[in-house]
């Protein structure tokens, strides 16, 4: 799964689903930073959760 995470990828975070739809902003080393409809940005410890890609429909 880390090696979808790149700028632009769809996620949901599972343990949080009233987050709504993320959007990776970044990724370094173990941590990302997603920006989520209803949560804002959310700086994310990849080693503690892992996100659920979301294919696109475009």
């Amino acid at each position: 799964m880390r090696h979808l995470l790149e700028p632009g990828a769809l996620v949901r975070h599972p343990g949080h689903p009233e987050w709504g739809l993320g959007q990776i902003q970044s990724v370094t080393g173990d941590r990302a930073a997603a920006n989520f409809e209803h949560a804002g940005k959310q700086t994310l410890d990849l080693r503690r959760v892992e996100l659920e890609f979301v294919e696109s429909d475009v």
